[in-house]
């Protein structure tokens, strides 16, 4: 039997939950990259020009999703928290079916609009979730955890193409997840809501005190005056994210310059994938950790030295031969940094807030990275790409890559500075609401 006295201990079924949330999460990152994971199936098919496909898996959804996600997370801080995802599952999981039935680009546009809306519940309420069930010296594990969703679902989406896709088709496979979707939503139903920390009760009925969705947005911006740190991982966050926008074109890039076969590259960077992410989650969750406990530096710090020691390799396996070594190695170290980014940055967010936001910053955070980060990142690199074909300049994918790559690099010098900051504004953030970490 768990102490429950001791704050520290972790009840068996927090970890259950956290299992479960992470497959929900792998199950949204399979939706979210199945059309990139499908391009070479896709875009030849539906007869789409690079710039549209860039609007679809780029803009089109992402505005919504980031848009809607910001209120949702507000949401996630004044209601039933399970019962929204539920419903936000079942809707983009019914989308997706629908998904499948698109003739061209408008009719796979629409649908993709409001996967955005549903899939925005996901994070910000499981973050919130997961806050309250474990300590801050494990939010760490939990974030990379949960985040694990990532890799894995980018993994098993490019595995569903690269196996499933010349069998029964993309879209049967569409199909197919939103009936999984669908059964997994009713399976979230019979989850209870977690007891909320630190939030004041009314002294007439003990519930929790009510806030108001404006209450909320003014204590989001003055935390993020007042916080430098969550700023500066913020910014480095959506730095880093231009070129994950960009990767929407590696399969494209990896058929049409560098000569592979569309389903065999699909399995192969699959299992990179996985293997890479998962690893990537693993080392990026313990030891950012381990890191904040035992140096005078925050999280985002351990960051600044995994991407300052990758971001060669980067640059290098965009430009060596397919055959060398160092362009596998590059790929799987490319999902490694991706794996490494989630958990320390979504830990650092959690903890530079106060606990009645937490669902709203977090979505908040999730709307910089994706209407900045990944949006400029997917919809510039499909123009650029066009504007080179349409002028003859050769491997227009590569010269694209390439450019984010380094685009991306800018996010090494504001983890180091949000890693140095990090103490002091989280010290000041206790010292106004009486409270020490968990």
């Amino acid at each position: 039997m768990s102490n429950n006295n001791n704050p520290d201990t972790i009840e068996s079924r927090h970890y259950v939950f956290l299992c479960f949330l992470t497959v929900l999460n792998v199950m949204n990152f399979i939706d979210r990259q199945l059309l990139a994971s499908f391009a070479n199936f896709i875009v030849p098919d539906l007869g789409l020009t690079n710039t549209q496909f860039g609007l679809l898996t780029g803009l089109v959804f992402i505005a919504f999703y980031a848009v809607m996600g910001l209120f949702m997370g507000a949401l996630a801080d004044m209601f039933n928290r399970p019962r929204l995802i539920a419903a936000g599952l079942a809707l983009w999981s019914l989308l997706t079916a629908a998904s499948g039935m698109a003739k061209g680009f408008v009719s796979l546009a629409i649908p993709r609009m409001f996967i955005g809306v549903g899939e925005s519940v996901l994070t910000p309420t499981s973050m919130s979730l997961l806050s309250d069930r474990f300590p801050a010296n494990k939010l760490g594990f939990a974030a990379g955890f949960y985040y694990m969703g990532v890799p894995v679902g980018v993994g098993i989406s490019l595995l569903i193409a690269g196996y499933l896709g010349p069998a029964i088709g993309w879209r049967n496979c569409f199909y197919a997840l939103g009936v999984i979707g669908i059964v997994l939503a009713g399976a979230m139903l019979f989850v209870k809501e977690t007891p909320r920390k630190h939030l004041q009760t009314t002294p007439e009925n003990g519930e929790h005190e009510k806030q108001s969705f404006k209450s909320i947005v003014a204590l989001l911006w003055r935390t993020l005056r007042s916080s430098p740190a969550l700023a500066l991982t913020i910014a480095g966050g959506v730095a880093l994210h231009f070129i994950l926008g960009a990767a929407a074109f590696d399969q494209l890039w990896y058929v049409q310059e560098r000569g592979f076969e569309r389903a065999w590259i699909a399995q192969a960077t699959g299992w990179i994938a996985v293997t890479g992410g998962v690893l990537g989650n693993l080392v990026g969750g313990m030891g950012s950790d381990w890191w904040q406990h035992h140096r005078k530096s925050g999280r985002p710090m351990f960051l600044f030295w995994i991407m300052l020691l990758l971001i060669p390799i980067n640059l290098a396996y965009r430009v060596v031969d397919p055959d060398s070594p160092m362009f596998w190695f590059g790929i799987f170290c490319g999902f490694f940094q991706l794996g490494c980014f989630y958990g320390p940055t979504f830990s650092t967010v959690q903890e530079l807030v106060p606990p009645q936001i937490r669902s709203t910053v977090v979505a908040f955070y999730l709307l910089m990275l994706n209407l900045v980060g990944l949006a400029l990142g997917i919809t510039l690199s499909g123009f650029a790409i066009d504007y080179m074909l349409a002028e003859g300049i050769s491997e227009p994918y590569t010269k694209t890559l390439l450019a984010f790559t380094l685009l991306s690099a800018t996010a090494i010098p504001l983890f180091y500075w949000a890693g140095n900051r990090f103490h002091q504004d989280q010290d000041r953030l206790f010292a106004k609401i009486g409270d020490e970490p968990d």
